[in-house]
C-alpha cells in the first residue's frame, strides 16, 4: 500500500469551504449514472456499449465527470441515492462510490494515479431477479462532500469525477436463478445527487486524505505484521480548529471463523492518544430482510431476534455501510500521527480484511 501513502502524503488541500448564509431553497437533482449495467468482476472486459460520457474502467466498475452546471446546483447540503436493481449476482457483495480528483481539463486515464476519497459504501442483498421487490435503495448525507465540491481553488485546478463500483459475479446465480444461464451480467446500478441551494460565504478550510478502500488485516496488509494496525503521519503547517475524521470500514471474509461473522473492537488513536472505540453491527438486520429474495444462510427462513443479530453480524446484506464521524480537538502546528488498528483481529487461515477509508476536514 506504500503506493496510496506517498499519493496521499503529497494531497493535503487548503481549501474554501462554504457556509450557510440564507434560508433554505427547493431542492436541486441531477443524476449521473441510471440503470447502469454491471458485469462478472474477474472476467475479461466486456465489448457492451455504455453513454459516451461514462468511461468503464472495468465490469465492475465506472467513472463520470460531475459537469459544471451540475456543480452549480450544489449548495451546502448533499445527499447521495444509490438504487440497485438484481441482474444474476445473488450474492452479498461489496458497493462504493467515490470522488476523484483529475487535473483540470486533462482527459480521464483508466490507469491514472488519482487522489480518491471513498464518499459512501453498500452491500448488496441476496437478490433473485425474479421476485419482488426488484430494487434497493441506499441514502447517504454527505454535506462534507459537498464542501468540497464547493470549493473555489479546488474547482480552478481540478475536475470532479464520480467513481462508481460493484464488484459482482454471476456464477452461483447461473446454476440458481432462472434466466441466468450462461450470463455474466451482475447488477443494475443508478446514482444521484440532490441539493439545497443556498448563499454561501467563502471560508479557509483544510482536506487530509488518509486511508483509501485499504485492506487491511495482520498477515499482508499491515504497518507491523501480526498486528492489524495503519498508521498515518502529516504535517500541518498551521494550527487547525474544527477537525473531524470521516471513517468508513467494513468487515470481510467469509470462511469458517472469518472476521466477517465475528464482531471487534476497532479503535482510532491520534498522536499516540485513543480518541474513538466502535464495534460494526450492534442493530437487527431484519429491516433488510425483505430485499433478500435468494434463499441463503444468512437470513435462513424465520426471523430472528435482535440479539440473535447482533452477537456475530457486522453489517447486513442490504445495507448501507456507516460513514463514522469523529469531532477532533483543536490541532497545533507541526507533525501528527493518525492510526487505526483492530487489535483482535486474528484473520483465520490468513483469509479476509477490514475495508477501510479516512479522510480528515477541518477549519
Amino acid at each position: 500500500m506504500i503506493n496510496r501513502l506517498t499519493l496521499i502524503g503529497c494531497f493535503i488541500l487548503l481549501l474554501f469551504a462554504q457556509e450557510s448564509k440564507a434560508a433554505k431553497q427547493d431542492s436541486l437533482s441531477f443524476k449521473l449514472f441510471d440503470k447502469l449495467l454491471f458485469f462478472d468482476g474477474y472476467a475479461k472486459p466486456v465489448d457492451v456499449a455504455v453513454p459516451k460520457d461514462i468511461i468503464r474502467l472495468s465490469n465492475a466498475n465506472y467513472v463520470k465527470k460531475i459537469t459544471t452546471d451540475q456543480l452549480a446546483l450544489i449548495g451546502n447540503q448533499l445527499k447521495l441515492r444509490v438504487t440497485l436493481n438484481p441482474a444474476c449476482d445473488n450474492y452479498d457483495r461489496i458497493g462504493n462510490v467515490s470522488l476523484v480528483f483529475v487535473k483540470k481539463g486533462e482527459a480521464f486515464q483508466k490507469d491514472g494515479r488519482y487522489q480518491k476519497l471513498e464518499i459512501a459504501r453498500f452491500i448488496t442483498p441476496f437478490m433473485n431477479m425474479n421476485k419482488d421487490p426488484k430494487q434497493v435503495i441506499y441514502t447517504y448525507d454527505v454535506a462534507h462532500i459537498a464542501t468540497v465540491l464547493n470549493t473555489k481553488t479546488l474547482q480552478k485546478d481540478f475536475d470532479f469525477w464520480i467513481e462508481f463500483e460493484i464488484f459482482g459475479v454471476p456464477y452461483a446465480a447461473q446454476k440458481q436463478v432462472e434466466g441466468c444461464k450462461d450470463r455474466n451480467d451482475t447488477f443494475y446500478g443508478s446514482l444521484s445527487f440532490t441539493s439545497v441551494k443556498e448563499k454561501v460565504s467563502k471560508q479557509k478550510a483544510l482536506l487530509i486524505p488518509v486511508f483509501f478502500k485499504d485492506s487491511l488485516n495482520n498477515y499482508k496488509n499491515t504497518d507491523t505484521l501480526g498486528k492489524t494496525i495503519r498508521n498515518f503521519e502529516f504535517q500541518l503547517k498551521t494550527p487547525i480548529k474544527q477537525a473531524k475524521l470521516y471513517l468508513i470500514t467494513s468487515n470481510h471474509g467469509a470462511n469458517r471463523g472469518g472476521e466477517e461473522y465475528v464482531r471487534r473492537t476497532h479503535e482510532l488513536s491520534l498522536d499516540h492518544k485513543l480518541i474513538y472505540q466502535y464495534q460494526p453491527g450492534g442493530n437487527s438486520c431484519e429491516l433488510y430482510r425483505v430485499y433478500n429474495t435468494q434463499s441463503n444462510g444468512i437470513y435462513g427462513k424465520v426471523e430472528k431476534t435482535e440479539k440473535d443479530w447482533t452477537s456475530w453480524n457486522n453489517w447486513c446484506p442490504g445495507s448501507p455501510i456507516p460513514i463514522r464521524i469523529i469531532e477532533l480537538e483543536d490541532l497545533k502546528a507541526g507533525k501528527h500521527q493518525i492510526s487505526f488498528a483492530v487489535p483482535d483481529a486474528l484473520f483465520k487461515d490468513k483469509e479476509g480484511y477490514i475495508l477501510t477509508s479516512l479522510f480528515l476536514q477541518a477549519k
